[in-house]
């Protein structure tokens, strides 16, 4: 979100409550037990979509155990990993773009919450595509500047593949393709060089900004209510907030 520092968002993020810490843990292992049917299996060596979703969880402040748990009972109830992946596009209050990942076993219910939140916020859900050619899909990976160089990581990072590398307020944003993430954050992982967060990511190509308390009411109720819903991964939009 541009107009903050994006590390006060994630240090926000992790110091929620332990209800809001919950539903995190229960999307990234949603997130793991995907990786672990769709990427090859239980062993983040032979599945690189297992080791990111892994990375991911570290980031989060996920515990070792509680990871290691949801890639064993993924493992062992393969056939019983039904979520389905689905993407909704739409607009919030004053046409604000928004993108929402779910991953759900019950489509149904996902779509009625889905509309329900977009509905309450002021906004309404668009046609597939309708807004995400908006948005840019990256791997970013966030460094916190007292853990690491700057000359050096940006080194380190440049050499494995990154595409940019933009100093913040709090720290340090590397950007990269899709295709480079994994490498990119291996090397920075090598390298012993904790990440407040590391994941793929819809980034604004333009943000857009809200001018009236009511819409800025109306788009903050939008967040938390998409926020409460275990089925929603991700929620991507480009209020300048």
């Amino acid at each position: 979100m541009a107009g903050h520092s994006k590390f006060a968002n994630i240090k926000h993020r992790k110091e929620k409550n332990d209800a809001a810490r919950g539903r995190i843990f229960t999307r990234l292992g949603r997130e793991l037990a995907m990786a672990v049917k769709h990427g090859g299996g239980g062993d983040p060596a032979a599945n690189s979509r297992l080791k990111d979703a892994i990375a991911k969880a570290k980031a989060e402040n996920m515990p070792n155990d509680t990871i290691e748990r949801s890639i064993k009972k993924a493992v062992g109830d393969i056939d019983q990993v039904n979520f389905e992946a689905v993407t909704y596009e739409g607009y919030g209050p004053a046409g604000v773009a928004v993108i929402v990942k779910v991953l759900t076993d019950n489509r149904n219910r996902a779509a009625a919450n889905v509309r329900h939140a977009f509905t309450k916020g002021g906004g309404n859900l668009g046609t597939p595509g309708c807004v995400s050619f908006m948005f840019n899909e990256v791997g970013q990976i966030m460094v916190e500047a007292e853990f690491a160089d700057e000359e050096e990581l940006m080194m380190l990072t440049a050499d494995a593949g990154a595409d940019d590398f933009i100093t913040q307020d709090g720290g340090f944003e590397i950007l990269t393709s899709l295709q480079n993430f994994s490498a990119v954050r291996e090397a920075v992982e090598a390298a012993n060089i904790p990440m407040a967060s590391a994941e793929i990511t819809m980034i604004p190509q333009t943000y857009s900004a809200l001018s009236t308390p009511e819409e800025l009411k109306q788009m903050n109720k939008m967040l938390d209510l998409l926020d409460d819903e275990d089925d929603v991964q991700n929620v991507y939009h480009n209020w300048e907030g």
